[in-house]
């Protein structure tokens, strides 16, 4: 029987591991709960002078170190939910499981680096696992919505175009690694169309998503589009009547939610005068026409002078990243925005 290797320098149950080396923050701070103090030389002082002067600039630019805890642990349980192991959850957000415990066990700050790394792990079976196939077929779909081929998402994913097309026909459930393969592949895919497939290829695909009223990338959530109770968000206001005229302005494929809104709207002004119901269609086709481009200019004022991402431009604009990001595809740059 051999003897376990120990690593060099690693305490032993009892023993406190060795204190940090001078000249560093955490050596400066000390350990107030273990009755260390801090240690007064200049180096450590000075780096915890920096080390306190860079939070407190953190938290008044609205990044703070340390965040709320409680969005993580949603999120952890639900991968663990979802049948997520424990191993691949540490595994993929390059954490270890006394962080995710803690988290868990009701911790209420965690460091934002450490929560960005978990919070960005994607659901991903076990090789062997069966998973429902609703995602995996949303995906392929929506590939096809923007032009790739059956044949150039299985050279990508490794996955046979046989399996691909039983998917689309209907299957119910798909094999982990199937699953795993196809969500790479889209993850690699989804930013634009094919650029080495052939025009009436991709022009074929494309009638068969519209015909089918699949959705592109840009209209699923991410963290929603394997639920089976999702729906695609093709305009950002789909279900209400804004939806509807963003949907005929754009020339978007007209989903369910938007017809039924539309009618309602319609139903309600039923007993309007002519010329009253004539002037609220107009304001409402006014609103909806120029509401996207004033968000995507807010959202690139934002950026550009206060340095937030996406998802917080949308956070402050009161809208969702999905939401804002369609509307910046929508609405390019202008040359004066380039300019400034």
């Amino acid at each position: 029987m051999t003897t376990p290797v120990r690593r060099p320098n690693r305490p032993t149950r009892g023993q406190r591991s060795p204190l940090p080396p001078h000249g560093t923050s955490a050596r400066g701070t000390g350990r107030p709960g273990q009755g260390i103090p801090g240690c007064k030389c200049q180096p450590c002082r000075n780096a915890k002078n920096k080390a306190d002067s860079m939070r407190a600039l953190a938290n008044l630019s609205g990044r703070p170190v340390r965040v709320p805890a409680a969005p993580v642990a949603a999120h952890v349980r639900t991968l663990l939910d979802a049948g997520m192991g424990w191993v691949r959850i540490t595994r993929a957000a390059h954490s270890s499981s006394c962080t995710l415990a803690r988290i868990l066990n009701g911790q209420e700050l965690i460091r934002r680096t450490a929560a960005e790394r978990i919070l960005a792990v994607k659901y991903r079976p076990a090789p062997g696992r069966t998973v429902n196939a609703t995602g995996t077929r949303r995906r392929i779909q929506a590939l096809m919505a923007i032009g790739h081929t059956i044949t150039g998402i299985a050279a990508e994913s490794g996955v046979d175009h046989s399996v691909i097309h039983d998917i689309l026909n209907g299957a119910a459930n798909v094999r982990g690694v199937t699953y795993d393969r196809i969500a790479a592949a889209y993850d690699w895919l989804a930013g634009g169309p094919p650029a080495d497939v052939r025009p009436s290829a991709a022009t074929v695909s494309r009638k068969r998503a519209a015909r089918e009223g699949w959705a592109p990338p840009i209209a699923w959530d991410d963290d929603r589009i394997d639920d089976p109770a999702a729906t695609p968000e093709w305009t950002g206001c789909c279900g209400t009547d804004r939806g509807w005229w963003m949907h005929t302005l754009h020339d978007i494929p007209m989903c369910p939610r938007c017809e039924t809104a539309h009618a309602a709207w319609l139903a309600e002004r039923r007993d309007l005068p002519g010329r009253e119901r004539w002037r609220q269609l107009a304001l409402a086709k006014g609103a909806a026409s120029s509401r996207g481009a004033n968000l995507a200019h807010d959202a690139r004022e934002l950026m550009r002078i206060s340095g937030l991402d996406i998802e917080q431009a949308a956070e402050r604009l009161g809208i969702t990243r999905q939401h804002l990001y369609q509307e910046l595809v929508r609405h390019p740059a202008t040359d004066t925005e380039l300019a400034a």
